[in-house]
């Protein structure tokens, strides 16, 4: 078989405080918080996830909130930058919404195409483009409307530190086409119609360090469980070490480390994030996996609450 991946299913990131996340990607992006839960490896910590009103394969940013981690350095081995992607004609409306929320933003091209760049409050670098491409979101929030609302990834830009090797990684082993470069830039492209245009720097970039504001992986997506088996064969022999299967709940996921030093997921679209909450309160309630169940008031305890918030100037 030829494996070739629709796009992106998630990315995960690093930050420090839940309430700032919360007020950033719910309050001014307009994203909704689908599942609240906490890192299976470090309890203590929560694993936030963010995305279109389901929690779609291809609109999911994730985050460990670590009070006081390091600051990160975003550089080789790492996403680079997140890309947005808003439906056409929404662009105006997010460049008067930075602006009137004192998001300080940049608006740049790269493969002839128009991007608004800025930051979170951790430094984790975004960009958001319009296309007409992918089903619109049907999630409203605060002074985001449903019409205007961030679909979901239109993709990522990767740094490598080793560009040759990740470009024929994306084409030999994931199953992208490269497109085209542009300005230092090369762009490649998958099946799907969400996150699936990936851009990578054509010379090598130095590496960075994990910390707040930085991205520690990417996930692809597998449309279910057999052929995320065959993923994970067809990554073992063109070399690469994935590990075994891990169960996240939400979906399964195998990783391995490819040569340009980027962590790659590759997650499985089902079962999705409906599996323990109703769709209309998805987010609501902090979620445990059953190992620690037992241990939820001491979970509770350690975890600072924060809530989704209307921000004040979209009251």
């Amino acid at each position: 078989m030829t494996n070739q991946t629709a796009g992106i299913h998630h990315i995960t990131a690093f930050v420090r405080n839940a309430q700032t996340t919360a007020d950033f990607y719910s309050g001014v992006l307009g994203l909704r918080l689908i599942k609240k839960t906490i890192n299976f490896d470090a309890p203590e910590v929560y694993h936030l996830y963010f995305g279109n009103e389901i929690g779609s394969p291809g609109t999911i940013i994730t985050f460990f909130p670590w009070e006081n981690s390091r600051k990160g350095k975003i550089g080789g081995g790492q996403v680079g930058i997140t890309t947005y992607v808003v439906p056409a004609g929404a662009f105006g409306f997010w460049k008067e919404r930075l602006a009137k929320l004192n998001v300080d933003f940049a608006q740049t091209s790269r493969f002839g195409e128009q991007y608004l760049q800025f930051e979170d409050p951790d430094g984790l670098k975004l960009e958001i483009v319009a296309r007409e491409q992918g089903a619109d979101s049907k999630w409203t929030f605060g002074g985001v409307p449903a019409q205007q609302a961030i679909k979901g990834f239109g993709g990522a830009v990767l740094y490598t530190t080793a560009s040759a090797k990740t470009a024929e990684l994306l084409v030999n082993v994931m199953g992208l086409e490269k497109v085209g470069e542009d300005e230092g830039y090369a762009r490649f492209k998958a099946t799907g119609d969400l996150g699936n245009l990936i851009d990578i720097n054509v010379e090598d970039m130095e590496h960075g360090h994990g910390g707040a504001g930085t991205v520690h992986h990417i996930a692809w997506r597998a449309k279910d469980d057999a052929e995320h088996a065959l993923w994970r064969s067809h990554v073992e022999s063109h070399g690469f070490q994935p590990t075994k299967v891990v169960d996240r709940q939400y979906f399964n996921a195998i990783y391995f480390r490819e040569a340009g030093g980027i962590l790659f997921e590759i997650a499985t679209d089902p079962p999705g994030f409906a599996r323990d909450e109703e769709p209309e309160h998805l987010g609501e309630k902090l979620m445990l996996p059953e190992w620690y169940e037992e241990h939820r008031t001491q979970i509770e305890q350690l975890l600072s609450p924060f809530e989704v918030r209307v921000l004040e100037e979209d009251k």
